[in-house]
């Protein structure tokens, strides 16, 4: 079993971004929001308590399909950087879904399919992507591949609710401020709406969203939307 990085020159730094209003729900500036007792610890022992809970379940599928992954010739995991709280880089874990050398045939692919490089160019995503295996294509509808971050939400790096992590690359695209004000989310308002129809400016929106209404409650009812989004495998 084998595990692979991709590392950008530094992952200590703080990324530096432009601070902008992108909508009137967003115009109220993230620092000024009520800082709540859920927001202040109360999220926090939500997320420790259920992964801990799930731990029993979540360790034995992780090691099955891992071993899946394995069997098709592939190394399960792979990480990649990620911008987190407050721009703090950190490494994102997943189950491998893409075959080796995928930038490679993505660059191809573009190169070659001028409305895919357009949907690219929106999104940073493809509904049809060359680059994913058979397996890693179940693996993103029933968004299991996602199950690793179990781990960076134990760490503190993530949380269970919060904004789509972002890459490195991404952030220029990213208009919003709110989404540096909260962990990253293993799931999220963009997991159980449009997913990856969304474009930047539509994330920047959910996002600004979910940081004025972030509750208890709301997370609750944000983990349960996303149950019956892998269940009726809606990922991609």
């Amino acid at each position: 079993m084998s595990f692979h990085y991709f590392d950008p020159p530094s992952t200590d730094r703080t990324v530096s971004r432009a601070v902008t209003t992108v909508a009137p729900s967003a115009t109220t500036p993230p620092q000024s929001l009520a800082r709540t007792p859920y927001r202040n610890g109360g999220k926090r022992l939500l997320d420790l308590a259920l992964c801990i809970l799930s731990l029993p379940f979540v360790v034995p599928l992780v090691a099955v399909l891992a071993l899946v992954v394995t069997l098709t010739g592939h190394s399960p995991f792979y990480a990649q950087n990620r911008v987190g709280q407050p721009g703090r880089i950190f490494k994102m874990w997943k189950l491998r879904s893409m075959i080796h050398n995928s930038d490679l045939l993505l660059k191809a692919h573009l190169d070659e399919n001028p409305s895919a490089r357009a949907e690219w160019q929106r999104a940073q995503k493809l509904k049809s992507d060359p680059r994913i295996t058979a397996f890693g294509l179940l693996l993103r509808r029933t968004s299991l591949d996602e199950l690793p971050q179990i781990w960076n939400v134990l760490r503190g790096e993530m949380s269970l609710v919060g904004p789509r992590p972002m890459l490195i690359s991404q952030e220029p695209l990213y208009p919003g401020r709110d989404y540096y004000d909260m962990r990253p989310g293993l799931s999220g308002n963009w997991q159980v709406s449009a997913r990856n129809a969304s474009s930047f400016k539509d994330r920047a929106l959910y996002d600004a969203a979910y940081n004025e209404k972030m509750s208890f409650a709301e997370d609750l009812r944000i983990l349960k939307d996303t149950f019956g989004v892998v269940l009726r495998a809606k990922g991609q």
